[in-house]
């Protein structure tokens, strides 16, 4: 039947049948088969990892499933006590597999030949290997639970190690070290302070050391003498290079064109380049939004810069201030993801930290380079870190299975939902939608992931927590690891993140609810 079409176009009704069942479900097994297979021929030549090939295998068995919507399909199994393919991820051949088998009895068409059934253990198989390359990315879990815990460290844990020790001793199974911050020694002596402290807890405790990349920022910011704050409709020039400072040109002198207007620059000025009108141009986590109207327009100083309009921020207005994010959610920036200071930086990286966060991936090539950048640092001396690429745009999305496929074909590999930077990118609507796709295409590839930006903000920074933060925080229980920033609080924020997770567990492993008898009632 389902070669006419999709597996979906049958008619609900047909599929009550059991027997209509089974053939949309060997047709849906054999075109999974045919078509993954096509995926994973492209791949298997520069996997070098044997052991990743069953996940990769399932990973692009999984992105052929996911070409069907299958949903009538699994309304209809449901009534006959059949899985629903709803919990596919880690294993999709073997599921398919067991309904298929389910569906063979019922039909009476059973025999030692054609039944469909794989062995028993190779159902779990997908969940084993999930484990396995968590624990080799993360270490050892804690012995009460399954997700781990990730702090991003203060400058003040280089001189403090009651500080790390505290982090480590209430729960935090690895750290994050910023690169964006502080230098070598600095980091060094965090580095030597997580390992004592570690081992006086006799636990462990990994190091993630997360590269800069272009920091795409406001530069200086000049304003006209009457204005403090950007308002709707609004006009911002957009410049190549920081203003002069405003000790040598008066704002009156600086902003002389007749309509009031700010002035701002882009730390990475080729970029500028790139944007065309209408193109959105988002300011300080999108708090600024604003559009091109003009990219040959004539700046105060006589250089060429571009007029951006304001459509949207605060009734109340916002502040235009240096050192905000810039972010250009429908261009795509051609830049490498490892500046001079990046590769300066790995220099001592490579041959310190467990795992290195990659910054600002957007496509296969980047992996590839960064994988070359620590070959040529550590010479086979010593084996590589794991890589971290962090999910910060549209295009890393879109381009999710192919990063996958290049990083962890050579070496422990992990992703990072940076959900800061991608729900601007994508907006707040999307993130909600694409945060889970990100999860599912990760299990599908038995790939851990890292649920990041702002968990338990309010409680790390002013010692209380909102109530949609611990939502959250329970949500955070389908990923692998939850990393929480640094604040004053967060030996606190480590204890009830550790309690939630603890508690979630019991309740729910990845998509699957577990019906521990409930003791409310």
């Amino acid at each position: 039947m389902i070669s006419q079409i999709s597996p979906v176009s049958i008619d609900p009704q047909f599929l009550s049948s059991p027997h209509v069942m089974l053939s949309t479900l060997q047709a849906l097994r054999q075109k999974v088969e045919s078509e993954g297979a096509i995926t994973f021929n492209k791949w298997q030549s520069g996997i070098n990892r044997a052991e990743f090939l069953p996940s990769a295998l399932n990973l692009a068995q999984y992105l052929a499933l996911r070409q069907y919507d299958l949903r009538e399909l699994q309304s209809a199994l449901m009534p006959w006590g059949l899985s629903s393919l709803g919990r596919i991820e880690a294993r999709v051949s073997p599921n398919l597999d067991a309904v298929i088998a389910a569906l063979e009895v019922m039909c009476g068409n059973y025999s030692t030949e054609n039944f469909h059934r794989q062995p028993l253990e190779s159902f779990f198989e997908g969940n084993r290997l999930l484990l396995q390359h968590t624990k080799e990315l993360f270490g050892i879990a804690s012995p009460h639970r399954r997700v781990r815990i990730m702090v991003t460290l203060p400058t003040e844990a280089a001189t403090d190690y009651e500080l790390v020790r505290e982090i480590i001793r209430r729960g935090a199974n690895s750290v994050r070290i910023n690169c964006a911050h502080d230098n070598p020694e600095i980091w060094e002596s965090m580095i030597a302070h997580v390992r004592r402290a570690a081992q006086e807890n006799g636990t462990s405790c990994k190091v993630m050391m997360d590269l800069a990349g272009p920091k795409i920022r406001t530069g200086e910011v000049l304003k006209p003498p009457d204005r403090k704050r950007v308002f709707r409709g609004d006009r911002i020039l957009l410049s190549r290079c920081a203003p002069k400072s405003a000790s040598k040109l008066s704002t009156v002198e600086a902003i002389s064109s007749p309509i009031d207007q700010f002035q701002i620059c882009c730390t990475v000025p080729e970029i500028l380049d790139l944007l065309v009108v209408d193109a959105p141009v988002y300011i300080d986590d999108g708090k600024i939004r604003t559009r091109v109207v003009d990219t040959q327009y004539r700046l105060p100083d006589g250089q060429l810069g571009l007029l951006l309009k304001v459509t949207h921020a605060s009734p109340k207005g916002v502040k235009l201030r240096p050192e905000k994010g810039l972010n250009f959610p429908k261009t795509i920036l051609s830049l490498s993801p490892l500046t001079a200071k990046d590769l300066s930086d790995l220099d001592f990286v490579a041959s310190h930290a467990d795992i290195i966060g990659y910054s600002f991936v957007q496509q296969p090539a980047d992996i590839d380079l960064l994988q070359q950048e620590l070959s040529h640092r550590l010479d086979g001396r010593s084996p590589s870190p794991a890589i971290v690429a962090k999910i910060e745009t549209a295009i890393a999305v879109s381009n999710l299975p192919e990063l996958i496929i290049h990083a962890a074909s050579k070496q422990s590999f992990g992703v990072m939902i940076a959900r800061g930077d991608l729900a601007v990118e994508i907006g707040y609507q999307r993130l909600t939608e694409i945060q889970e796709e990100i999860l599912w295409i990760c299990e599908a590839a038995h790939v851990p992931v890292i649920w990041a930006t702002q968990v338990l903000e309010s409680l790390v920074k002013d010692g209380a927590p909102s109530r949609g933060e611990m939502t959250d925080a329970a949500m955070a229980e389908r990923a692998e690891c939850v990393m929480l920033n640094k604040g004053p609080f967060i030996a606190e924020a480590i204890t009830i993140l550790d309690d939630v997770l603890t508690r979630m567990e019991a309740h729910q492993s990845k998509k699957t609810p577990q019906l521990r008898a409930l003791h409310s009632w």
